[in-house]
């Protein structure tokens, strides 16, 4: 990929306004691959020519958007005289749907089991499901898919075209598969888990003397001591004997 078209990448894809030098730490590898004579102050100069050739390029009538200096960076939007058809799009997005933990954990029972009924998705929650089924049959991200040929003939739900519109899938076999998803969890667990402090030690870590051999301490080291008392004992006892006589 050319220099330019990676510029171009990165100044699309920034959300907010990205400076000179952040992009040349981006492409400095590159640059010198492509010319390995230039020095730091080279490839800056480089990269702020290719951009300025970017902006002329998007200036023509033929581009809706265009690269715009902001804030000490660039950025890229829409060309101010694109206002009014710009606004009449933006009103006909739709807002972005907010779903409840118990509407997040019901819809994906229903992407990975579908066709499921509602006893069958309250028995793998292990609670009722039925208020949340209403709130996604709201939101238009499942429907009905028949009904199960069994006693009851309980209604099948399934997700809809609105479901792939609104997390962006080609069909729900781009779904991850349940190994990835628990690996994903398993990661995610592990990266909640508070660090261990340094510094602390096992309370049964016993200290080293230095020898190689552990220390046993306490109750050894008390017979010790009662070993060298019992003969203090004895010696006073032999002194006072021999006075005596």
């Amino acid at each position: 990929m050319s220099l330019k078209a990676k510029l171009e990448a990165i100044i699309y894809a920034a959300e907010t306004p990205i400076t000179l030098d952040h992009m040349v730490q981006l492409v400095k590898d590159s640059a010198a691959n492509e010319n390995a004579s230039a020095n730091d102050s080279g490839i800056r100069a480089q990269v702020r020519d290719v951009i300025e050739g970017l902006i002329a390029d998007y200036s023509s009538a033929d581009h809706g958007v265009e690269i715009r200096q902001i804030a000490g960076g660039y950025r890229m939007s829409t060309k101010p005289e694109q206002h009014d058809v710009v606004r009449a799009f933006a009103k006909s997005l739709k807002p972005p749907i907010r779903l409840s933990l118990p509407a997040l954990e019901t819809l994906a029972v229903i992407a990975y089991k579908q066709p499921v009924t509602v006893p069958e998705i309250s028995e793998i929650r292990g609670v009722d499901s039925s208020g949340v089924i209403a709130t996604l049959l709201d939101r238009k991200l499942i429907t009905t898919a028949g009904r199960k040929a069994v006693i009851g003939r309980p209604i099948l739900y399934k997700t809809s075209k609105e479901f792939l519109l609104r997390f962006g899938l080609k069909d729900v076999t781009e779904l991850p598969s349940m190994e990835e998803f628990e690996k994903l969890v398993a990661q995610s667990f592990e990266a909640d888990l508070p660090a261990s402090p340094e510094g602390v030690s096992d309370a049964t870590d016993v200290p080293d003397d230095g020898s190689g051999e552990p220390q046993q301490g306490g109750r050894e080291d008390d017979a010790s001591h009662g070993d060298r008392d019992d003969e203090s004992a004895q010696q006073a006892e032999t002194s006072t004997s021999r006075s005596q006589e």
